[in-house]
Formats: structure tokens, sequence, C-alpha cells
């Protein structure tokens, strides 16, 4: 059965899209793109490829052929482009584990991966099964040296490649599928792409893919989420914990715990669970919040508060709390699951103050402030407007307001007490911190609020 093929991924030079050109059209679209002029400089294409253009094996025996471990920190291969920079899942695996559960968490836990940064090596002809990525994320995939040929299938059309139950899918796009099977796969029209050597693809959130590789190929590949596909992560955590409650639910009766059991086996499967995903965007929420207060704490230079950063902090805690819209109403968010869980895994959310002065939340905060840092240097470069924003203080005293949190007209305590006991508590501090920076008098506000009242009416 011949694929329908209905086009093939855009190709662009990346050094001609702004930041704000690649979020507009890509992410906030959900829109794969191939993107040129991005790898420039990288060690990986000096030391990895050979002067035939292969693969260069002998660099990585003579490097790595002992390592057991990744520890390499003054090796640096690549340089992550700007477009991938606001990476919310490594830069929190950075410094935090993805559960607190201790019987999930261990070193050999494969679910516990350190981070979702690869190097992937193929020899001619190998392949990947048809798949969407780990938590519905984006990816992205740099070729180092070699090819590849892609072939996509958007959300809309994933029905199409299951069976009439929607529990199988389909393994292989060039296998002879069954009609019998999977009565929707004739229908599926595809995108194909073909990857060259120091080319890059961009793979949005919930598309179906299927890679070949049409020489010996090495790339480098990174996982990875932020405000833009925040509900994507969010609705597959939903289906799947539908999926593993309805598998158990004839125990329901007779089990102590039914929904921890739930959470336990959805973190087992999926990688996460509720309450990770829940002590994720909290984090990341405090996170942008400090970020806020620094950039804004006494300034009221309207164009100083309309800056590109700081809309960008507020597009995250918008988009935190459209999620957090969502997840209110759900039995593990009730105060009895959800502080029985805090107590057991010692969660930080279960004292604010302590929790803001913790070092892992604070290198959190310096890596987001660098990561915006870097944005936002990008964003001035390609409109060639200063920005007065980077005065506010220098890099030191920034890190010292930081280990030393003072958070002013946004006390945290004041909107929900000392702890956060679910999403609710979520959504009073972001409307908190809004309505103070609101009644800062400055133009932007009435923006911010228009926005957020038209995600408030989304959701409902």
């Amino acid at each position: 059965m011949g694929l329908n093929i209905g086009g093939k991924i855009e190709k662009i030079n990346g050094k001609e899209l702004s930041y704000e050109q690649f979020v507009e059209r890509y992410l906030k679209k959900n829109q794969p793109i191939l993107l040129t002029g991005l790898m420039d400089g990288w060690k990986a294409c000096d030391d990895w490829v050979n002067e035939n253009g292969e693969p260069n094996l002998h660099f990585f025996s003579a490097h790595f052929g002992d390592s057991k471990v990744q520890e390499y920190p003054t090796y640096v291969p690549y340089t992550t482009p700007t477009f991938f920079l606001d990476d919310w899942l490594n830069l929190y695996l950075d410094s935090h584990h993805m559960h607190s559960d201790p019987n999930l968490h261990n070193e050999k836990a494969e679910i516990n991966c350190s981070d979702y940064r690869f190097v992937y090596m193929g020899a001619k002809g190998t392949w990947t099964p048809l798949h969407a990525d780990v938590f519905r994320s984006y990816s992205w995939s740099a070729n180092v040296c070699g090819k590849k040929q892609w072939h996509f299938l958007s959300p809309s059309q994933w029905h199409l490649l299951f069976d009439r139950n929607m529990k199988s899918s389909v393994y292989d796009i060039f296998d002879d599928v069954s009609e019998t099977q999977f009565p929707g796969f004739k229908k599926a029209i595809w995108l194909e792409c073909t990857q060259e050597q120091n080319e890059i693809i961009f793979v949005p959130s919930g598309w179906y893919h299927q890679v070949h590789n049409q020489e010996d190929t090495i790339s480098i590949n990174h996982n990875w989420f932020n405000a833009y596909n925040l509900s994507w992560v969010w609705n597959l955590l939903l289906k799947d914990y539908k999926e593993a409650k309805e598998y158990i639910d004839d125990i329901r009766d007779i089990c102590d715990d039914f929904e921890g059991l739930c959470q336990r086996n959805l973190a087992a499967n999926t990688g996460m669970n509720f309450f990770d995903f829940f002590i994720f965007i909290t984090l990341f929420s405090f996170a942008n919040l400090t970020q806020l207060h620094h950039l804004c704490k006494g300034h009221e230079n309207p164009i100083l508060v309309s800056s590109g950063k700081v809309r960008h902090l507020i597009t995250n805690l918008i988009s935190i709390r459209k999620v957090a819209l969502n997840m209110k109403s759900f039995e593990a968010f009730t105060v009895e699951n959800l502080s029985s869980f805090l107590v057991e895994n010692c969660s930080p959310l279960s004292d604010i103050r302590k929790f803001l002065e913790e070092s892992k939340f604070i290198e959190l905060c310096v890596a987001l402030n660098r990561t915006y840092g870097m944005i936002d240097d990008q964003r001035k470069q390609s409109s060639e407007v200063k920005d007065t924003s980077t005065s506010i203080c220098t890099k030191d005293c920034l890190l010292l307001n930081y280990l030393k949190p003072d958070f002013g007209y946004l006390d945290f305590s004041e909107a929900c007490g000392s702890k956060v006991s679910g999403p609710k508590d979520l959504i009073r501090i972001i409307d908190y911190t809004f309505a103070k920076l609101s009644g800062m008098g400055n133009d932007w506000s009435t923006d911010l609020l228009t926005e957020l009242n038209q995600h408030e009416m989304s959701v409902l």
C-alpha cells in the first residue's frame, strides 16, 4: 500500500528567522520545519565526521570508549540553537529528579532519565518505528553527518493510525498494513522530508513520525516542552491516567489507596504522574514569578515592563494557569490526597518560604534567567532595538538577590498561606501576582487582563 504524500516539510535558513517568527509560525501553530545554518562552529561537526563525511568512529572509541556515565563537562560538542533554549524539561532535570517517590526514584530506574538530550547513531538502512515523542514533547534533531528520510502525520489525523478499539497503532508505515485491522490508515495524508548533513528538524507536539537512515548517520536530539506545548503534556497524562484507571477499576473496592496506585502506575508507564507534573509547573511558576519580580521591582517605565522578556514570562504564567484550571477538578488534587502526597514525599511545596531558599530552586531560577537573557539578546539583534531591561542589575547582583528572595509586593503567603495545597492555590498565586502587576499603572496591564480573560473563557 503506497502512502498518500500531501507535501514536503518547509526548509528555511535559520539565520534569517527571528525568535518571534519561529514562535509565531512554528511553536504556536505546532508546525514542523527544517532549518539550515544553525550548526556553524559545532565541535561535533569536526570531531565526529571524517574527511569523507562519514562517522568518525575512531574518535568516539578513543575519547569515550571506556565511559560508563555521562561525565564530560569540559567537552562541549554543540550549542543549543536559540529557538530551542526555552526548554523547561531539561532545565528542571538538571537540578531535580522527576519523581519524589523513593520507590520510583533509583539510579537504575529507566523512567528516571537524567535528562532528555541524546546522541543517536544509526547505520544505513536502520530506522525508527512510527511514534509520537515522549510526553508529547517537542523535539529537535540535528544531523551531524548522514541523511535521514522523515514521514510525518499531523495530530488531527492520529486516529487513522489506530485499530477499531483505539488500542493498537501501526508500527511500520511501509509494511503491508491490514485494512481490516487499521481501516483508516489509507486515508492518512503524510508530509515527507529528507534531512541532510548540518540540517536541524523541529518536530512539533503530537506529530507521529517514522525515520529512516539513508546513510550512516549521527544526530544530536533533545526532547523539550515549555509554555507553548504544556497543555499537550497534561492531555497525555490525562489520557494515560484514564486508561490506567480503567485497567484496574475492578479492584477499587478492595484497594486501600486506589488513587495512589493509579498515580504509581501512571508514573511507571508514562514517566511522570499528576503529582510530578503539578510540582513541575509549580516550580516553574515560582521561577517565572521570581524573574518578574526582579525585572519589575521599583520600575514604572512602560518601555521596561512591556519588554520582550517580561511578556515572555507573562505568557508562561498564563499557560501554567490555563493548565492548572483543567487540573483542579481531579480526585488526585483533593486536599486529602495531595496533602498526604506532600507529607509522604517531603515535598518542598509544603513550606513555600523554605522552598524559595533551596539551592535547587535557586539553580533553576539562575538557569531560567540565563536562558531568557540569551533569547532576549537574539531578539534585540533581530530587531536592532535596544532594551533597557538588562540594566536593572548586574549578574552578580541578580544572583545575590536570588540567594535572598525578597518578593515585596509579591507576598505569596498573602495569596495562599504557607503552602501550595493544589491547583487552586497555584491559580490564586498567579492571579494575585497579575493583580499586583496591573496595579503598577502601566499601559500593558489592560492587554494582560484581556489575554488572561480570553484564556479563562477558552477553558470554560
